[in-house]
């Protein structure tokens, strides 16, 4: 399937079947995502493509200029904060009038942040529920995690935030629970076996898009069985999994249940393409999550300011991603958005295939919006 005919066959499904998330007429542009699509410069278009990362608590300049200058199309609110419910609704207020017409084609923002519980809980304070780590909300039943997944997704909504980077559908086997860095560590599994994973992923999951908030499921195709985190380290490989690994599974139950947005990891995967992260594996994206796991939804990079990935130049990080197939760079550091956006709008303009990859993608981000909402 092509990926024009793949961004028309999500945007038919989605307004089939997702319930949507209505936002004020002024906020949100005329026409649906093909319209607003078909007006936007090469430049607005290249934007989509991109989330940028700004402080929870207010984001700094170069983050406004991310959006404002650069066309970002989507921010992630990053650090922790305890400001409360409240005052990060003013923070996401201001962020999404940025969205001008200029900026964006007054198409909103996604704003989101990682609230996955434990010590991964972005926002905090006064009208956010303290959650605890994963492993503790996996030893709930699937039916309780629905209830107070849709709570804090109802909470999230509250405050401006209308995407969430979670839930984590890793499994770590229970021998490497400490030694597996990126997620064991800090108890961000749901539990060591696929069958607990799959079922309370899909609990999160479905109670998260209940209340409106677009979920992100991570790490494709699995952190749980590596012993160094990509954000701080390099040469991070995983010598297990293979293409048709049964750790897969809460993967696949996850697109079967209509999860928005699927999170690359940015580790190596020896079994499967070797000595190349699998956020630029053709054959990871491609291959394993578009043909074999029939993902049709959008690929979203893990933060591209990783340790694991400073070997390139940041164009060429988003330049490998987008060539990879992906469709939304995540750039938590702002100052390096300005390059990363420079080399892929050049690129379009001056590359033929290219640029239809990076058309495909920016109507895919689009009608994602749609589904959530905001167009």
């Amino acid at each position: 399937m092509t990926r024009v005919r793949l961004c028309a066959g999500l945007l038919a499904l989605a307004l089939a079947v997702s319930p949507a998330v209505t936002t004020s007429a002024a906020a949100a542009p005329a026409g649906g995502a093909s319209a607003v699509f078909s007006r936007m410069t090469m430049a607005q278009r290249v934007g989509q493509l991109f989330m940028v990362g700004g402080s929870a608590t207010g984001p700094g300049s170069a983050t406004y200029t991310a959006i404002s200058k650069y066309h970002v199309g989507s921010v992630m609110l990053t650090g922790r904060s305890t400001i409360g419910r409240s005052a990060t609704l003013t923070v996401t207020r201001r962020l999404q009038s940025r969205a001008t017409y200029a900026a964006t084609l007054s198409v909103p923002l996604f704003v989101a942040t990682d609230q996955e519980g434990g010590s991964v809980q972005v926002l905090q304070g006064p009208g956010f529920s303290r959650m605890p780590a994963a492993l503790t909300q996996g030893t709930w039943s699937t039916s309780t995690l629905r209830t107070d997944a849709a709570l804090w997704g109802r909470q999230l909504r509250l405050a401006g935030v209308n995407q969430n980077l979670a839930p984590v559908l890793d499994t770590v086997p229970y021998a490497m629970r400490s030694t597996n860095k990126p997620i064991g560590y800090y108890r961000r599994e749901f539990g060591y076996t696929t069958s607990v994973v799959t079922g309370h992923g899909d609990a999160f999951l479905s109670g998260m898009l209940g209340a409106g908030v677009a979920t992100s499921v991570k790490h494709f195709p699995g952190l749980g069985r590596v012993t160094a985190n990509t954000d701080v380290s390099t040469g991070v490989t995983d010598y297990v999994t293979t293409y048709s690994d049964p750790y897969l599974a809460p993967f696949r139950a996850a697109v079967k249940a209509g999860t928005p947005f699927v999170m690359m990891s940015l580790a190596d995967y020896n079994k499967i393409a070797p000595r190349v992260p699998a956020a630029f594996s053709s054959r990871i994206i491609g291959g394993m999550l578009r043909s074999e796991l029939g993902f049709r939804g959008v690929v979203m990079s893990d933060s591209l300011a990783a340790k694991q990935v400073q070997a390139w130049s940041p164009g060429a990080r988003a330049i490998n991603f987008v060539n990879a197939g992906g469709d939304l760079v995540l750039m938590t550091d702002p100052a390096q958005i300005p390059a990363m956006v420079t080399a892929v709008l050049a690129k379009a303009n001056a590359d033929s295939a290219f640029r239809a990859k990076v058309n495909a993608a920016a109507l895919l981000v689009l009608s994602t919006k749609q589904r959530m909402g905001l167009i």
